[in-house]
């Protein structure tokens, strides 16, 4: 045991600390669920209204412009016009030739 490195038993204790200091960063930086709770609460009437606006902009749209990546169903979610009355509108509409700059009906 005389040959033995100290180094040998300060790792398993050193290994310990750093993760018992890990643990207590993390667990700092987390918020608290009363914390969190509030958060919601504070944000649901302001998220309530955003989803008003939104709704009425996409109502009062009549044209969607195609940007890259965008797809029928895709474009349908994000302005809330069913997908079979866009392609009812738009009957020469090939989800596979979309191509950005190309103006899609959503409204009579």
């Amino acid at each position: 045991m005389a040959g033995r490195s100290p180094a040998r038993f300060l790792a398993p204790l050193a290994l310990v600390a750093s993760a018992l200091a890990l643990y207590l960063v993390v667990d700092a930086t987390r918020p608290d669920e009363t914390e969190s709770q509030q958060a919601q609460t504070v944000n649901e009437p302001a998220a309530k209204s955003q989803k008003k606006k939104a709704a009425k902009k996409r109502a009062r749209r009549r044209t969607y412009v195609v940007k890259g990546g965008d797809t029928p169903s895709g474009i349908a979610e994000k302005t809330g016009v069913p997908l079979a009355r866009i392609l009812a509108l738009n009957p020469d509409l090939d989800p596979q030739t979309l191509t950005p700059g190309t103006k899609i009906k959503l409204r009579r």
